[in-house]
């Protein structure tokens, strides 16, 4: 006879939710209106634009790179809403966020319609077993075309093989800057016909089942995320599963490692809006912080002193991108005042940036001052490198590179689906840039708009300095968009830039006449009165091999007078690289020199006869 289940409680005044999406759909911009309409905002503050996308990088990108949990209260109900990053870099950020919740927002453009980071974020939703309410956002678009996104959608849930509950998902119909939604379709391009979000937060309620649990079952608290305080130490943020837990209590901490320590929760908050507010207690379903365990991480279960029970670890995708991060060697290091080279310093701060980044792995080399650092993809590895540069550290970084594996004593490598909008003249263009970079084409829509959609499947490898040239071929109109897929055997050898470097043969200041000279030889990436050194890269050269160049030369005196006005006039600005673009410039045999105050190129090996001995032992080998 099988065992009699326990009867499972409910908290029906409760509901967690994550907002899931494509990059720049809407996610931050509908919460912003949550949580005006639930009154979280006294009238007249001054709040800003997209309120939960608070880092400065955040800011800058437009981008939601962590995930953060936020509180509303409406109609007797309080809504714990998880804001997720829409890019795939940052899965790991989504991944968590899914793990404390119940139920799932996704929205999708209605103009856009689904694009591969929706695929990405709905396959990890599904995957979980999670309710979907899908909201098809900006429907006042100029260029809106709901029901064509609404079929879309439908045929992505097919595709990705949801269950029958799953794909009876309501639809809610919603302007998040204007913060209005409805259950009823309007037409393209204009609002909704409700006022405000009451028919979302009607249908949220209807669709999210509230926590359960089992009122017999011990402490049970997942640690799903960590915060900082300079007061209270290390944050962890926890999903209560079961049981109670109480300012002062003790707890038994269970590990990573398997061990199980007692603790005591020294501090215990609640989330409301953007605040965290001190509580006494908190029960099943709740999503807490408490202070007091200096080294907790996440993954770990908060559990009951007497009866611990661990939760499984939370498990992340594997990595597909690697960069080599190491102290900064060139000439100019330490040029900065207060900067941070040392190896110790770097590697401190790579260690605790993994603590709260579960999907980044560091990895010892050959070296000891350099690292490799391995994450979802370039955006991610760039943001981490933009962060230490921003907090101060001088480093090395290599150029990304694919994080390979064996199956079946075959190579294989990471796979994007990759989705591009493209206006009909461009076409060719966009063809013959992914036919050199092994793009499979898949799939090519035209809408009738005089745009085209492509999907391809492209090796990731063959996406390091793709948008850079893409933008370039589409004169800035191209949209494109990638996501991991998966893996597939190694496609072969692939030549992504055709073009080499001009690389400084001696240390110096830029002349003006010296870049006057060179610029016909390609294009300069510096300027006159910049400092260089040996093995620095200047500019880009128009041929396929590197030219060593003398960018510091100046005229020789005489005594015949000249005006150099029309030559000066003449002299093309710089193109000035950021970070990212400097990453994807780079060659096998170069690196970027990332410090606060600039970005340079370099050769790994800055001495020009080494890099001739370098070359021609490389030859002798392939030989």
């Amino acid at each position: 006879m099988p065992m009699p289940t326990a009867a499972r409680a409910s908290r029906d005044d409760l509901r967690n939710i994550a907002i899931v999406a494509h990059v720049d759909h809407g996610k931050t911009t509908l919460v912003d209106a949550m949580l005006w309409q639930s009154g979280a905002f006294r009238a007249g503050e001054r709040v800003a634009e997209r309120v939960l996308d608070s880092g400065d990088l955040e800011r800058e990108k437009g981008i939601t790179i962590l995930a953060k949990n936020t509180a509303v209260r409406h109609g007797g109900l309080t809504i714990n809403i998880v804001d997720t990053p829409g890019h795939a870099d940052f899965g790991g950020e989504v991944e968590r966020g899914l793990s404390m919740v119940d139920g799932v927002l996704l929205l999708v453009d209605a103009g856009e319609g689904p694009l591969p980071q929706t695929r990405f974020v709905l396959r990890k939703t599904l995957a979980a077993g999670l309710p979907v309410i899908l909201v098809i956002n900006k429907v006042d678009r100029a260029d809106a075309r709901i029901a064509e996104v609404v079929d879309a959608c439908y045929e992505l849930f097919l595709d990705l093989d949801a269950t029958e509950q799953q794909i009876d998902f309501p639809i809610v119909y919603a302007s998040a800057r204007a913060g209005r939604a409805s259950l009823t379709r309007p037409a393209d391009g204009t609002l909704p016909d409700s006022p405000d979000l009451e028919p979302l937060f009607a249908v949220l309620r209807d669709t999210v089942p509230p926590p359960s649990y089992d009122p017999a079952a011990p402490l049970q608290a997942h640690v799903t995320n960590l915060d900082a305080s300079a007061y209270l130490g290390r944050i962890a943020l926890c999903r209560m599963f079961s049981g109670t837990i109480s300012r002062g209590q003790q707890v038994a901490w269970c590990r990573r490692d398997g061990s199980v320590e007692r603790v005591r929760i020294t501090e215990l908050y609640l989330t409301e809006a953007l605040e965290r507010v001190p509580a006494a207690s908190a029960g099943p379903g709740d999503i807490i912080a408490v202070a007091g365990i200096s080294d907790i991480m996440i993954g770990e279960t908060l559990a009951d002193a007497d009866d611990p029970r661990p939760l499984p670890l939370i498990t992340v995708d594997e990595p597909a991108v690697s960069v080599t991060v190491g102290v900064n060697t060139s000439p100019l290091a330490g040029r900065e005042k207060g900067t941070k080279l040392t190896a110790r310093l770097v590697k401190d701060r790579l260690d605790r940036e993994l603590v709260g980044n579960v999907s980044l792995r560091v990895l010892p080399t050959a070296w000891p001052d350099t690292w490799e650092v391995q994450g979802r993809g370039e955006l991610a590895l760039a943001v981490l490198v933009e962060t230490m540069r921003r907090e101060g550290y001088e480093l090395t970084v290599g150029r990304p590179t694919v994080v390979t594996r064996q199956v079946n004593g075959a190579l294989h490598e990471p796979v994007e689906r990759l989705t591009i909008d493209v206006p009909e003249e461009f076409l060719g263009a966009v063809t013959a840039l992914l036919a050199v970079r092994k793009g499979r084409l898949e799939n090519m829509t035209n809408h009738g708009t005089g745009w085209v959609r492509l999907d391809y499947a492209v090796p990731a490898r063959g996406l390091i300095g793709f948008r850079t040239q893409f933008l370039t071929d589409t004169r800035g109109t191209g949209l494109a968009h990638h996501v991991f897929d998966g893996y597939e055997p190694w496609s072969g050898p692939m030549r992504v830039r055709p073009t080499g470097s001009l690389v400084a043969d001696r240390s110096g200041l830029v002349t003006s006449y010296a870049c006057f000279s060179l610029q016909e030889r390609g294009a300069l990436l510096v300027g006159p009165g910049t400092q260089v050194y040996e093995g620095m890269i200047v500019g880009e050269n128009a041929r396929a091999d590197d030219m060593d160049v003398n960018i510091t030369r100046e005229r020789k005196l005489t005594n015949m007078r000249q005006s150099t006005g029309e030559e000066l006039e003449r002299l093309v600005p710089p193109r000035v690289l950021s970070l990212e673009q400097a990453l994807e410039f780079c060659a096998d045999d170069e690196c970027a020199e990332v410090t606060p105050g600039a970005v340079r190129l370099r050769k790994t090996v800055l001495d020009a006869k080494e890099r001739l001995r370098e070359r021609g032992r490389r030859a002798r080998a392939g030989e």
